[in-house]
């Protein structure tokens, strides 16, 4: 079981099973989301999420036709995005998290739209764009 909250406290959720490989995402809504030159994503089935407190202080803006980042409204602390062409998957906010985690990043996304003045100091794949498995 891993718990999560935003900034103030006032949204508390938790996430049954292991977590999934964080992605580091750097397109440029993600940056403006964030205020940050990334965002960290975890994808968690929906059905492994459960809000504990704090339902009533959620808002959620549609950034693109289909896609909700979901926030505190009171802290403003970005939570999780759920996008309608990935049904029943939510992406958790990686820093939104409590404690040590297991997982670690798997690759960068986007990197044709990072910030110029970021600089990717790992070794981990880079893709243009969201990297999508060939069937």
């Amino acid at each position: 079981m891993h718990h999560g909250s935003c900034l103030c406290g006032g949204v508390r959720y938790q996430v049954s099973g292991d977590l999934a490989p964080i992605q580091v995402c750097h397109c440029s809504q993600c940056r403006q989301a964030q205020g940050a030159p990334f965002a960290t994503n975890i994808p968690v089935p929906e059905a492994d999420f459960q809000l504990l407190q704090g339902g009533e202080l959620l808002r959620a803006f549609e950034s693109s036709p289909g896609k909700q980042r979901v926030f505190c409204s009171h802290c403003g602390s970005p939570l999780y995005s759920r996008n309608a062409k990935t049904p029943g998957v939510l992406r958790i906010r990686a820093g939104s998290l409590e404690g040590e985690l297991a997982t670690r990043p798997v690759a960068h996304f986007y990197v044709a739209s990072k910030a110029n003045w970021w600089t990717i100091g790992d070794d981990l794949p880079q893709f243009p764009e969201a990297y999508r498995p060939k069937p």
